[in-house]
């Protein structure tokens, strides 16, 4: 006749399987797992900024470096930049980044400015205008093709330390992607100018940004796109003036002197011009 009375082995109560959400909990004499996005820089929770495998370099705005992946403008990928039109202060939003560049002794290439370059300006903003290397293909029988071309050959090359290129309107999105594609060689940051309308279409480019003036020497930058969660409200900027406190006085001083010598009649054509200048706009 068989026991009725169970071996403690029997009795002992079968083992119950772990659940996956302790984590943390050491388990077998073994630490939990690291969390997934420390494993690879291309990965983070939503809640979180991308993180860099290259350092980034500063843009000169606390408010908007932190706020930007890594902490400033990012290398070997795009970052791109809608605005309704040029001149609304994209060169004194990128000059710190670009000084930085050229104090490290590298290069800077310019791509098809829209419009002719103030090396005064320039000189103000801290760039070096001895190092700047200006590439205009307008005057290409199909204009807009050759600058791509160049473009990415640059950023192949792995020669350039900065890019800021103005792309043609209406690019299509293969041409974007290669360059995109030809960044992942660039050490450095590859800035690419758009017209506002293709906030409306989709970009590979990992950055994107919309520029809007706010007045006399104010940035609103928007975020529509960047490694990590969205950011509700644009970010306001004070830029750098145009023209420095101590250049300022002596342009004063300078028209003063120069008026003196004037014709009324030339003097009064000045003034009735200069009304129609908008600083706020």
């Amino acid at each position: 006749m068989p026991s009725l009375i169970a071996s403690p082995a029997a009795s002992a109560p079968l083992p119950r399987a772990r659940s996956g959400l302790g984590a943390g909990v050491v388990e077998a004499g073994r630490p939990a797992p690291p969390p997934p996005e420390t494993l690879h820089p291309d990965l983070w929770l939503g809640h979180q900024l991308g993180r860099q495998v290259d350092h980034a370099i500063s843009s000169g705005f606390p408010a908007l470096d932190a706020e930007l992946p890594g902490g400033g403008w990012p290398r070997r990928v795009l970052s791109e930049l809608l605005l309704p039109h040029s001149g609304v202060g994209e060169m004194r939003l990128l000059s710190r980044c670009l000084a930085q560049v050229q104090a490290a002794g590298r290069l800077v290439m310019l791509f098809d400015p829209p419009e002719e370059l103030c090396a005064w300006a320039l000189a103000q903003m801290g760039l070096d205008v001895s190092q700047l290397l200006i590439i205009d293909t307008r005057c290409t029988p199909v204009p807009g093709s050759d600058s791509l071309w160049a473009l990415e050959q640059a950023l192949k090359s792995g020669h350039v330390g900065a890019v800021l290129a103005w792309l043609p309107p209406r690019l299509r999105a293969e041409r974007l992607r290669r360059l995109q594609l030809a960044a992942h060689a660039h050490d450095g940051p590859a800035f690419v100018i758009r017209e506002m309308a293709a906030q409306q279409r989709p970009t590979p480019a990992p950055l994107r940004l919309a520029l809007k003036p706010g007045g006399a020497d104010v940035l609103h930058l928007r975020v529509l796109k960047r490694r990590g969660p969205p950011l509700e409200s644009p970010i306001r900027l004070a830029l750098p003036p145009v023209l420095p406190a101590a250049a300022q006085r002596r342009a004063a001083q300078a028209q003063v002197k120069s008026q003196q010598d004037w014709p009324a009649s030339m003097l009064s054509q000045v003034l009735q011009t200069a009304t129609f200048i908008n600083l706020a706009s």
